[in-house]
């Protein structure tokens, strides 16, 4: 269980290091790893109401308290203003996330381990404590503390007056109130009912976010178990009424999924750590439909993510019927050529933020298809949408979406960022890059040669030579306009002005997707500039030290973190097309394939360790580039997930038709050039 070694735990250590559990429907499970909650997204059950969205903190903690030969020993870990009380950190051990988060707690003559688990796709998660060593029994006695509220907001006690029921044998329920949830918990031990609040709980990344950051929890009362040596009491908190000995069977019986048969020879420590964050991206709506949560654990559902992620997600592990079930849900999202970017946390729908969630979506059912997806599905059902969007995008398409004369995707919705580069505030886009973002042209010449070569598939091939005669001129028009010759590199925009210099890493796009638009002849060019001034051994930044926008560091209230999001900030998941880039340019060799490892080793350590099993959304510019935004990406796992399999291990999954070789270096490029550079 020692995946964290902490005989001499300092609490400085432990409360900086994060875990997170997604629940499979949206809810989730977060804290530090000695459980001291230091935002007010943490809890050890945070329910999703109307799955995957309408987000609840139910279940703050559960403070434990040994008792054995007449003293008393904490386990829990809190902090109030000024105060770390109690410090049960002194008596932490070990901490393992997988496959699922145990702790093990230690003092003279007792050790007990306590495990987090849940039910899969379901509002329902156990606690269970075992008591491993020791001669005699002991005491335990365990104080739940509630929050009820949703996860952007704080408890206080004059907002709600809050009781407890009996609700049948081991079982007692809160009841709703206008303002909290129904909830049901369940037990083995004796319960004394001593209803109370815990005021002025201090969340500390809250108060370095610029936020509120105090708040009051709720104990209805304490649970008293007695403990021999290798006995369990168990916790149970639900949503719903609880079954406790049917619950506890079911949640006794945890089996980690298997590896997908063309991964299994494979499989390592590693790989299964990227399975099983993968897995907890992919969820369950109240109806069954698959959604992909972008991050734990404030980002919502999202659209773009969902298409961006789908090939790691979903592909990659063989997942492809939920693969075809978000394909098809998405093509029937589609509005006057777009897609949504996210589903709102409130559950009030889709909202349509986002110019290339439909170009995503179309590079995606290219994937699909080369991973073995139905091709009658994709010709019958999902071609016709692609041709729509086609169709509606070269007329004119909604958030101030055309296609211009030239044949490069204008995004021209002022003040609303709509690519990727999304952070606003209330000054409005921090990045806007209203004109032709350099990464959506690259998207755009990517779906029209997959609109032709689907229509071939099709047997239309008139269609298909019109599309291809489309690409063509977008293909030209961006290779005369984009170039930027003193940089050796792309714009990263085009205006009716003047082109946008800054170096970003949005031009890797025009290299790495299936159909690239920009000129062999430039891609080494292009890899030489991202590799000098963008990357780190964590991610690619969004803008070089040298730029006087750039901002290193993550840090501060909400308006210096949102303009330090897109301004310098790396992101793993941008590594994904650099490694594509760069195997695409050097070909496949145990050369090329060694490097690709190197590029994404720094990443694939932080998962092990820091990461506790996922990959957060960013990490600073500027060494020693310290970890931020949400604590598991789906685009950072997804990304990583696919580059490792494709790029470096070079796994083809049974039915596939993707080919294994790439285009060679063109004439000219110098091989020595790029894989000479030096990560920054």
């Amino acid at each position: 269980m020692a995946r964290l070694d902490l005989s001499s735990p300092k609490f400085d250590e432990v409360i900086a290091r994060e875990w997170v559990l997604g629940l499979g429907n949206g809810a989730y499970a977060s804290s530090t790893v000695c459980n001291c909650n230091t935002r007010k997204y943490h809890g050890l059950f945070v329910a999703a109401m109307a799955a995957p969205v309408r987000r609840m903190v139910v279940l703050s903690r559960v403070d434990a308290v040994v008792r054995t030969g007449g003293e008393s020993f904490d386990l829990a870990t809190n902090e109030y203003p000024g105060a770390i009380d109690p410090a049960g950190h002194a008596f932490l051990r070990a901490f393992n996330h997988e496959p699922f988060p145990r702790w093990g707690y230690q003092g003279e003559g007792w050790t007990i381990e306590q495990d987090l688990r849940f039910l899969p796709g379901g509002n329902t998660v156990l606690l269970v404590y075992t008591l491993l060593g020791g001669h005699t029994p002991v005491e335990l006695d365990l104080h739940p503390l509630f929050a009820l509220r949703g996860i952007h907001e704080l408890m206080h006690q004059a907002d709600v007056s809050l009781t407890v029921q009996p609700a049948g044998e081991r079982q007692l329920r809160v009841p709703a109130t206008l303002h909290t949830p129904e909830v049901f918990f369940a037990h083995d031990g004796d319960f004394v009912r001593q209803g109370y609040w815990y005021l002025n709980n201090y969340y500390r990344r809250e108060e370095q976010r610029g936020y509120d950051c105090m708040e009051d929890l709720w104990s209805p009362g304490i649970v008293r178990c007695r403990l021999s040596p290798g006995q369990s009491a168990h916790f149970v908190c639900s949503t719903e009424p609880i079954d406790f000995l049917k619950t506890l069977r079911q949640l006794s019986d945890y089996f980690q999924p298997a590896a997908p048969p063309h991964l299994a020879m494979h499989l390592d420590r590693t790989l299964a750590s990227l399975l099983n964050a993968a897995r907890q991206h992919v969820t369950r709506g109240c109806d069954g439909t698959a959604f992909v949560m972008s991050g734990y654990p404030y980002a919502p559902a999202a659209g773009r993510d969902a298409m961006i992620c789908l090939p790691g997600l979903l592909l990659v592990p063989g997942r492809l019927d939920e693969a075809r079930e978000l394909l098809s849900a998405f093509a029937s999202l589609m509005r006057r050529g777009v897609m949504p970017s996210q589903l709102s946390e409130d559950a009030t729908g889709w909202r349509y933020l986002a110019a290339d969630t439909s170009l995503w979506f179309i590079n995606s059912v290219w994937e699909y298809l080369r991973y073995g997806g139905d091709e009658s599905f994709v010709t019958g059902k999902l071609l016709p949408v692609i041709r729509q969007i086609i169709d509606t995008l070269l007329e004119g398409a909604a958030l101030g979406v055309r296609i211009d004369d030239d044949g490069l995707f204008y995004c021209g919705n002022a003040g609303e960022p709509t690519t990727w580069m999304d952070a606003r505030t209330i000054d409005g886009a921090v990045t806007p890059r209203i004109g032709r973002p350099v990464c959506v042209s690259a998207l755009w010449y990517n779906a029209l040669h997959i609109g032709a070569e689907l229509s071939r598939l099709a047997g239309q091939s008139a269609a298909a030579e019109r599309l291809l005669e489309q690409a063509e001129r977008t293909r030209k028009s961006f290779n005369r306009q984009f170039w930027n010759t003193a940089a050796d590199c792309c714009y990263d925009v085009i205006d009716d002005h003047a082109p946008d210099a800054s170096i970003r890493p949005n031009q890797l796009f025009s290299i790495s997707l299936p159909f690239p638009v920009l000129d062999a002849s430039r891609h080494a060019l292009v890899l030489a500039r991202v590799m000098k001034d963008l990357v780190t051994p964590v991610g690619v930044r969004t803008l070089p030290p040298s730029d006087p926008k750039y901002r290193g560091l993550y840090a501060g209230g909400v308006v210096a973190r949102d303009r330090a999001q897109h301004q310098g900030s790396a992101f793993p998941w941008l590594l994904g097309p650099l490694v594509t880039a760069y195997m695409r340019v050097f070909g496949r060799n145990d050369t090329t394939r060694a490097e690709a490892k190197r590029l994404l080793s720094g990443c694939l350590a932080y998962l092990s360790d820091d990461g506790n099993g996922h990959i957060c959304e960013l990490f600073d510019g500027d060494a020693p580039h310290r970890p931020g935004g949400n604590l598991a990406s789906a685009r950072s796992v997804a990304e990583m997930l696919r580059s490792l399999t494709e790029d470096v291990l070079e796994i083809t999954p049974p039915g596939s038709t993707r080919s294994q070789t790439v285009p060679e270096p063109a004439e000219g490029s110098s091989q020595r050039e790029v894989s000479g550079q030096k990560l920054v």
